[in-house]
């Protein structure tokens, strides 16, 4: 039976992918996101999907969602949270204040990461199938190591005590909740632009595997989290890096 699978950030890089997954096993696809063009851009390219454009770190965004979703299809059967982002693509706002623009950054990078996941599920909290929903997030090695980035490290860190709380809370309706925690994933807009050579081998020193990620990688996984063969795994983060984490 297709089921309905939501992902916001659906437009690019992991979302994209993930969506492409799940409409290769013959689920219907719904692509979120603040850019309207991005998103028709990517469900063009995938048989069946549709989009609504919002966006998630406001309330009245994640309002808007729901509301699409429940008229266009009521019952929500698996939500991934790929929005978000490290903050350095966003628009710069420069301030004379130091204190100001630290105080920006952070706020920036917890609403690019956490809001757009927060409100979004409590949105869809009833709107998921139960039993049998799953609620997906995506956090980031940084989360466990740190960056070069801290404030977008410790957003993608508060995601993970909040897959626990909701795991318990939603684990009596038969709905696990889980977070995949990538690694360096190539092919994805990120950083902006390619990462220099020199760093980019940097980064695939760290691995175990010789290589860094790709999209997939990180796909597959959500696509495994979501299926009846992972229905007593709950309250997990799975960490995809080739080993980065676990080598140094």
């Amino acid at each position: 039976m297709a089921r309905v699978v939501v992902i916001s950030g659906g437009g690019t890089g992991i979302g994209f992918a993930t969506a492409e997954a799940f409409a290769a096993g013959g689920d219907h696809v719904v692509l979120l996101g603040r850019r309207e063009n991005v998103l028709r851009d990517a469900a063009e390219k995938i048989p069946g999907a549709r989009y609504c454009a919002a966006d998630l770190s406001e309330p009245q965004g994640a309002r808007q969602a729901a509301a699409f979703i429940a008229q266009e299809y009521g019952t929500v059967d698996v939500v991934v949270h790929s929005a978000g982002g490290n903050g350095g693509l966003e628009e710069p706002v420069e301030h004379g204040d130091s204190l100001e623009t630290i105080a920006h950054n952070w706020a920036l990078n917890f609403r690019l990461n956490v809001l757009t996941a927060v409100l979004l599920t409590e949105a869809l909290r009833d709107q998921l199938r139960a039993p049998g929903g799953r609620v997906l997030f995506i956090t980031s090695i940084s989360a466990f190591r740190g960056s070069g980035r801290v404030e977008y490290g410790a957003a993608k860190a508060a995601i993970h005590p909040y897959v626990v709380a909701l795991a318990r809370e939603l684990g009596p309706r038969g709905i696990t909740v889980n977070a995949v925690a990538p690694g360096l994933i190539e092919q994805t807009p990120f950083f902006g632009e390619p990462l220099p050579d020199e760093r980019l081998q940097l980064r695939r020193d760290e691995t175990v595997t010789g290589r860094v990620g790709v999209p997939n990688d990180v796909a597959q996984t959500l696509h495994w989290l979501a299926s009846e063969a992972a229905g007593h795994i709950t309250a997990q983060v799975i960490q995809v890096n080739g080993g980065a984490e676990s080598s140094r």
